[in-house]
């Protein structure tokens, strides 16, 4: 998931300097490219909620765009810069976020972006473009109770909100070193208990065969910490279970429950957490390093386990690797029932891309918001997330019109340190990949470029028969003859899919923020101290403080409202899926 706009025209510059002593009017108006002139080179600042890198976009995709738009992009990534809300609210309070903007919408925070003045209007920028026509119920979706369109959805999708948005993995799901899994024998694992005992059998093999006391069953990273350890949130999905502030929410509707309940799952996972740590299974880094760093051991194979697809597979499974039949793949847990996002014919409106109000060139950033909605763009931008990206560099078309990888192709993908050709950029593939991380359009939908085969190009006929490698055909065998995981846990009736419907978290009183704010720190710095514990009755210290002084805060004023917008999403969920029939 590692993710990373021109020549003004005379009447333009004219129009600057006339419209510079305006004061707070924003420069959205000041500069346009005339008729698609990019002679100018444009830098764009984008704040990215999502991107897992910060700074330059290089490589492939930079030169893509650089080609195209003649822009630049300097990323800005909370994930990876620090400060999380912080920067998020010192950008807003200085009246410029950024000129190209990614953020989550939930608690209101679109809206006031919007009512701030610190997004415009893209109406005029993205008149009489296809993207207006290609996906108008989805746009009006994202910019309900506004005038306007001042955000573009994110993951459209043409399919109905009850199939899964996935095609060939799953978001989540335990992937493990199937090499290894193979030398214990094709254990059978009951639960998430068994897991870990599987897992110190692993790794003991794994460091025998190897010869390098550093190779761990888990390993963790604080980035993405928000309403708790978002680690220990994620074994919580592989039993249908998604959250929504202090909730847990069954994919169903069947089941809402605090964190902080007893009978909560994401209490027994820091407790599988300590558990795994006391065996000696936890990486001793997790507590100091980032996902860069971490996944760059899963690119070495040293974490055993990992909780989703596009981290281990992508890292590890390159051609070599898997031809020696080496690679993460999905084990089955007996009681396991992953959580799937539901296809979003309306998108996911829980996240947004716009444009800054002290943006220069607002068309040109229009222009390119666009692009990212179309064919190439999709290939290109959301290569990270499984599209196939550059015809002619890593694909192209048979004679009989159907997509195929080329030899670079399969070499590069899905996420390989392979060198690009100079005329593409140079550099690694690996590090040109997009770094928005931002899906615009669902994997699963046509592409018109590639004969309607998916965007996903694991689920193409020539990808498939070519996958016929020594690790698939062991993974086949031994898992009921699927061809994909998704295959396997459909028929396993092993996933529960949440219909995708257009509900966002409404905004909350500023007095419950703050509370929030201070309750999530404790969760986050409570989960952390309870799984590095260094006894039972320490871990169990550990949580009745973390209980206390959260409860002490007021979590139970924001678990109230958590619990109502639970409910409210399972209705529209319920509505969106009657829609799909």
């Amino acid at each position: 998931m590692k993710r990373r706009l021109g020549c003004l025209a005379l009447s333009g510059i004219m129009a600057a300097s006339l419209l510079s002593g305006c004061g707070a009017e924003s420069k959205a108006a000041d500069v346009a490219s005339a008729g698609g002139d990019y002679s100018k080179e444009l830098i764009l600042d984008v704040y990215d909620d999502f991107a897992n890198y910060n700074g330059e976009q290089t490589g492939w995709f930079a030169k893509v765009i650089k080609d195209k738009f003649n822009i630049k992009l300097n990323i800005i990534a909370p994930n990876v810069a620090g400060g999380g809300d912080t920067l998020y609210q010192t950008r807003t309070a200085a009246g410029d976020l950024g000129d190209l903007i990614l953020v989550g919408t939930t608690n209101g925070r679109l809206d006031d972006l919007i009512d701030s003045g610190l997004v415009i209007d893209m109406s005029d920028y993205l008149k009489g473009k296809e993207v207006l026509d290609t996906y108008k119920d989805a746009i009006d979706a994202a910019n309900e109770g506004h005038d306007g369109i001042y955000a573009m959805p994110y993951s459209v999708s043409t399919d109905p909100a009850t199939e899964p948005g996935e095609s060939t993995e799953p978001t989540f799901g335990p992937y493990v070193r199937w090499d290894y899994y193979a030398e214990l024998g094709y254990p059978e694992v009951k639960d998430l208990d068994g897991l870990l005992d599987m897992l110190e059998k692993m790794q003991k093999l794994a460091r025998e065969k190897e010869g390098k006391d550093d190779i761990y069953a888990m390993s963790f990273f604080k980035d993405w910490d928000g309403n708790m350890m978002n680690n220990a949130k994620q074994p919580c999905c592989m039993y249908g279970y998604d959250e929504l502030g202090f909730v847990l929410s069954k994919f169903d509707g069947s089941e809402d429950i605090s964190i902080l309940d007893e009978k909560s799952p994401y209490l027994d996972v820091l407790r599988l957490f300590y558990e795994a740590n006391k065996r000696g299974l936890v990486d001793p880094d997790s507590t100091t390093q980032n996902f860069d760093i971490m996944s760059s051991k899963y690119s070495e194979g040293k974490i055993l386990f990992c909780p989703w697809p596009w981290a281990s597979k992508s890292y590890f499974n390159t051609v070599d690797n898997v031809a020696e039949g080496k690679g993460y793949e999905m084990i089955p847990i007996k009681d396991m029932k992953i959580f799937s996002y539901g296809a979003h014919p309306l998108g996911d409106t829980n996240r947004a891309i716009a444009i800054g109000s002290q943006a220069e060139d607002p068309q040109r950033i229009a222009d390119f918001i666009e692009w990212l909605y179309t064919p190439e763009g999709v290939e290109c931008n959301e290569q990270g997330n499984g599209s196939a990206g550059p015809k002619g560099l890593t694909w192209d078309l048979d004679d009989e019109g159907k997509p195929y990888l080329t030899e670079f192709g399969k070499k590069a993908l899905p996420s390989n340190s392979v060198d690009v050709p100079d005329e593409w950029g140079g550099g690694s593939w690996k590090d040109g990949v997009s770094a928005l991380n931002f899906q615009c359009v669902n994997l699963s939908d046509p592409d018109a470029d590639a004969g309607g085969a998916k965007y996903d190009y694991t689920t193409w006929d020539s990808y498939l028969a070519d996958a016929e490698t020594p690790l698939q055909r062991d993974w086949s065998e031994h898992m009921d003859g699927a061809r994909t995981t998704m295959e396997y846990l459909k028929k396993n009736d092993m996933l529960g899919v949440a219909p995708g419907s257009a509900y966002t978290t409404p905004a909350e009183d500023s007095n419950i923020s703050t509370i929030r704010a201070q309750v999530k720190t404790t969760i986050v710095d409570g989960s952390w101290k309870m799984i590095f514990a260094k006894s039972d009755a320490e871990f169990e210290n550990y949580k009745k403080e973390m209980i206390k002084t959260a409860k002490g805060l007021g979590f139970d004023d924001c678990l109230k409202i958590d619990m109502q917008n639970a409910k409210d999403q399972t209705e529209a969920r319920k509505e969106a899926a009657e829609l799909g029939k």
